[in-house]
């Protein structure tokens, strides 16, 4: 993962409804979650979720297939398990962190 997709991940989930909706795909899993449920558990109107999806999408947050009428939306896991590593190359100079302690510094 390169600089410029860590930006566009962590711009699409810098927004509250997208990070929402971002953790709802986690939590389904492999499953995925259909558009219309996430719009009444968001409260949120289905427009807004398409824009919002879209946004994942386009991050690589997220993917869509289609199952008849319906979209099933999904956690793009490996591009989560890659920001998530990015993020934590360099973690505590390549020494183990402990996050025990109440200090700033997990190291």
């Amino acid at each position: 993962m390169n600089e410029t997709d860590v930006v566009r991940a962590l711009g699409a989930l810098a927004q509250e409804t997208r990070l929402r909706i971002f953790r709802m795909l986690v939590v389904a899993g492999s499953k995925g979650v259909l558009p219309g449920r996430m719009a009444e558990e968001l409260g949120t109107s289905p427009t807004a979720i398409s824009f919002h999806l879209k946004e994942l999408v386009h991050a690589g947050l997220a993917s869509s297939e289609r199952d008849g009428r319906h979209l099933i939306y999904r956690a793009n896991f490996a591009q989560m398990n890659g920001l998530l590593g990015f993020l934590t190359a360099h973690c505590c100079e390549g020494q183990p962190c402990e996050v025990n302690s109440v200090a700033c510094d997990p190291c």
